[in-house]
């Protein structure tokens, strides 16, 4: 793919904690680094982007992180010339100023709109569509995605090879882990918790408690550490904090940044996500994994929950199938999760199998920096 001298702004509006800045900054990076795109990234809530890169400075209007021009989306939006491609994550809604400056152009810009990652069958018919025009600027519907037809999935050149070459390495994997605290016992299953509240947490950790192997539980700080205070019965959970409770040793790890958390999603066995970038990322492990969904009203999540499991379950078995879609329902509706969980560790090797060979396949699809890069170079 040709190289481009072209000037893009992403604009980003953290809701979801860290979900929204997650995927926009991996985007932004890959595109200065594989693409030779000019990059600014406007955030309206830079403490939550320090949290996964420690290098921001909250206070700065304007400053540069390998290679992105990172820029505060403030309340009051000072005068900003307009790019030649503008994405607007997640359907926030652009400052009225910049969409001047936009229809202003002598060139309109390519506007799009990069939404929410979707299995559902409707994502592929909307993919790349015209959405509404602001004076002489057309939006497009720009939609990631699992099936050709979509924008596909944000992967990095060589990523799936890094990841094969550090899960064949126990001592890369032994470094690692210790460089967080962790020392894992030899015949102890590595199990990684980031995730939602929920009520069905209690449950899986009794389970844990009473198998047979020993457990590993790695837990980010994040929102599930209320429901882990609450089953160990103690108060303030921080980094670094390790509890046994019979097969189970829960250990709290500090919020890390992108690359270690790859890492850490490569070292465990099983791996519990929440939201889109950890999904993802999940995904690019090759490991068996745990979807808690981002709930929306009436459910609508549900759907979306679904139809990814509809599409991950193919070339399953039945007993296979049943166990760990089970588990994701009884996760996502906060119930009780002990059979599901002894199935899915029945199925342990099946479904280790299968996670590999659904990593290789989404692997095959063009990467959404690229999809993006190449619908700009259609647009042109």
């Amino acid at each position: 793919m040709p190289e481009m001298k072209t000037r893009w702004d992403i604009f980003c509006t953290v809701v979801d904690n860290f979900g929204d800045i997650g995927v926009t900054w991996r985007l932004a990076r890959q595109l200065v680094a594989e693409h030779a795109v000019d990059i600014r990234l406007w955030v309206d809530d830079l403490r939550a982007f320090e949290r996964i890169c420690p290098a921001i400075d909250i206070n700065a209007s304007q400053q540069w992180q390998e290679g992105v021009e990172v820029r505060q989306w403030a309340a009051d939006w000072q005068p900003a010339e307009a790019a030649d491609v503008v994405i607007a994550a997640f359907a926030c809604q652009l400052p009225s100023a910049y969409m001047v400056a936009m229809a202003e152009r002598e060139k309109p810009p390519l506007w799009m709109n990069l939404d929410y990652l979707s299995a559902e069958d409707w994502v592929i018919g909307c993919h790349g569509l015209p959405s509404v025009k602001y004076k002489s600027v057309q939006k497009f519907f720009f939609f990631p995605g699992f099936q050709k037809g979509t924008g596909g999935l944000l992967r990095e050149s060589g990523l799936l090879e890094q990841r094969r070459q550090f899960q064949q390495d126990p001592e890369a994997q032994r470094t690692f882990l210790q460089g967080l605290g962790v020392d894992r016992a030899q015949g102890t299953q590595l199990i990684s918790l980031f995730a939602y509240e929920n009520t069905g947490l209690a449950s899986w950790l009794d389970a844990m408690a009473c198998d047979s192997t020993p457990t590993h539980l790695l837990v980010p700080e994040g929102r599930i550490l209320g429901d882990v205070e609450r089953w160990l019965g103690v108060e303030a959970l921080g980094a670094g904090a390790v509890h046994v409770r019979d097969a189970l040793t829960v250990q709290v790890l500090p919020f890390v940044r992108q690359d270690q958390y790859d890492r850490l999603l490569w070292s465990c066995d099983f791996n519990a996500v929440r939201g889109e970038d950890s999904f993802v990322r999940a995904q690019w492990a090759g490991r068996p994994l745990l979807w808690h969904i981002y709930r929306q009203d009436e459910d609508i999540h549900l759907d979306k929950l679904e139809a990814f499991l509809s599409l991950y379950v193919k070339g399953l078995s039945e007993p296979a199938s049943k166990a760990i879609s089970g588990l994701w329902r009884a996760w996502n509706a906060g119930e009780k999760m002990t059979d599901h969980w002894q199935s899915t560790r029945k199925h342990g090797p099946e479904l280790q199998k299968h996670a590999e060979a659904w990593c290789l396949e989404q692997g095959l699809q063009a990467d959404l920096a690229a999809a993006l890069v190449q619908f700009y170079l259609n647009w042109i």
